[in-house]
């Protein structure tokens, strides 16, 4: 049985149900705002650098008002430093202190369910109140990356996701029932120090929630009564239906009365539109590279617009469809269209990515989003 988590309100970031899911928009933000971040390595940059970034957007992300930030798992990619969301979280905790912190996701067929809930039962030690457990199903990587994290089969399959989450929540609840092999066995940080002699441990955990590119997580989500995060910024024709398949899906639980359904949306800001289309074209060349077997380092604008120059139709189309898809321009621009989106969605939340190149460009656009809203 899911049970929520206790979290405490935590320095001006309002919460429904005390579990710390739901939240308040700022400003005139249409919903609250959030931050994915990818720990970006751009071209001539290195993974120290893109990793001191992170904690600059956290505080810029803390100071401006964005409700929550996530980071994201991901293997095998020059581009995105991000492949330990456990380890860079408990950095970026000690670098802020009200924001909520978690994963965008954990893919957790690459992981035993006892190490995730030992992970994020330190972490929830380390930041109480402030953490979120978001979990994927998808390996974050290829078949063969896959393969090397010795957790699937040959075929890369992740058919058992539901039996791992629920094995999962029952590590973080310490709930297995009597004769449960894993009865005696005890996730720590986590419940059971409150329970033995002389324990004062807080029964507190990070609420779990489940993200998707698909029906499948939504309709999961849905029916086990959790908060859904779609991943709109690389699946945007399926949002609209995977959020209404979560909605029709969904049954009250302790942990939520009502649907919460966040989205990831890509989103650039910058003093021009034609500033901003550039830094854009370097995250869409950066996606082709990746989605054709050859993943690299994200180029510079200058370097982005050397190859397109060169590419052929079908890659030029590709490219072309996936800048349609992101929200860029001025931060009034950027702010219409986070709007529109919200408003053509119904999405309770936003949570914004820039996988663009540069240290600057991208705390510009986050600040800029915020002035935009009038947030901070």
């Amino acid at each position: 049985m899911y049970r929520a988590a206790n979290d405490p309100p935590r320095g001006g970031a309002p919460v429904s149900n005390g579990n710390g899911i739901r939240a308040t928009a700022r400003g005139t933000a249409p919903v609250p705002l959030s931050v994915l971040d990818l720990a970006t390595v751009g071209s001539g940059t290195t993974a120290a650098q893109a990793l001191r970034t992170s904690v600059e957007l956290a505080r810029t992300a803390e100071t401006h008002g964005f409700h929550r930030f996530w980071v994201a798992e991901h293997h095998s990619m020059p581009g995105i430093a991000s492949s330990s969301p456990a380890v860079l979280l408990a950095h970026l905790a000690a670098h802020t202190g009200t924001l909520r912190l978690g994963s965008g996701g954990v893919m957790l067929p690459n992981h035993a369910p006892l190490v995730v809930a030992e992970q994020f039962g330190t972490l929830e030690a380390l930041a109480p109140g402030r953490i979120d457990l978001g979990l994927g199903r998808a390996p974050g990587t290829d078949r063969a990356t896959a393969r090397a994290l010795r957790r699937f089969g040959a075929d890369g399959s992740a058919d058992d996701f539901p039996q791992q989450l629920s094995e999962l929540v029952r590590f973080l609840d310490d709930d297995f029932p009597d004769g449960h092999p894993y009865s005696r066995i005890h996730a720590v940080p986590g419940p059971v120090q409150g329970r033995v002699a002389g324990g004062v441990q807080s029964a507190a955990r990070p609420p779990v929630w489940l993200l998707g590119s698909s029906g499948f997580s939504a309709q999961l989500a849905g029916s086990l009564g959790l908060p859904f995060s779609f991943a709109h910024h690389f699946s945007a024709r399926n949002t609209v239906p995977a959020l209404r398949l979560y909605r029709e899906s969904f049954r009250p639980s302790a942990v939520l009365d009502e649907p919460w359904a966040m989205i990831g949306v890509s989103a650039v800001a910058a003093d021009s539109r034609e500033e901003a289309r550039r830094a854009v074209l370097s995250g869409a060349v950066s996606m082709l590279r990746l989605r054709t077997g050859r993943p690299g380092l994200v180029p510079t604008p200058g370097e982005a617009e050397a190859v397109v120059a060169e590419l052929g139709p079908m890659e030029e189309e590709f490219v072309d469809s996936w800048m349609s898809d992101i929200v860029y321009g001025t931060g009034e621009e950027v702010r219409e269209g986070l709007d529109a989106l919200a408003a053509r969605t119904g999405a309770d939340e936003l949570m914004i990515t820039a996988n663009i190149h540069g240290h600057e460009p991208r705390l510009r656009s986050y600040e800029l989003i915020a002035k935009a809203y009038g947030m901070g």
